[in-house]
């Protein structure tokens, strides 16, 4: 179950990407897809349009879901079928953390999907240690920066 039986997030080092197309953030994402089990949590930090979304669409598609992904920002969760369930959560309009108790994260973070996370860093409290966490980050030339590190990849 999860991303591994390796050591936790924290003792890992990141893997450093540069991705100067989204087409490359999708296979990154793909290629991170591929290696999430069920119960897997995913945590994306980044700025806005730094990329969580289009890294979601390739997570997505190694999971074996066929429709399209969009951000869930306004619905806050999305569920898609595909090999294994994916949950999308898009935490931006999230303010305070007493707001994840009525979001029902919890289960969700409990049960036997995937689980990518938007705007993670605002359910740490409540998000498990073996997780895998993807930092994004703008470059001025454009391209992402693109930092992932967790238990098992």
């Amino acid at each position: 179950m999860g991303v591994g039986t390796g050591p936790c997030m924290q003792s890992r080092k990141p893997y450093r990407f540069v991705s100067e197309k989204p087409e490359a953030t999708v296979r990154l994402g793909q290629s991170i897809g591929a290696r999430l089990q069920p119960g897997a949590v995913v945590s994306l930090i980044g700025e806005l349009g730094s990329g969580k979304t289009t890294l979601v669409k390739g997570i997505a598609r190694s999971l074996g879901v066929e429709e399209e992904v969009t951000s869930p920002s306004f619905t806050i969760m999305s569920v898609y079928q595909g090999r294994t369930v994916l949950y999308h959560v898009d935490l931006y309009r999230i303010n305070d953390a007493d707001e994840l108790d009525y979001l029902g994260l919890e289960d969700v973070l409990a049960g036997r999907g995937v689980c990518v996370i938007e705007w993670g860093e605002k359910a740490e409290e409540i998000l498990p240690e073996a997780r895998v966490e993807v930092r994004l980050r703008m470059l001025a030339n454009g391209a992402r920066e693109i930092k992932v590190r967790g238990a098992g990849l």
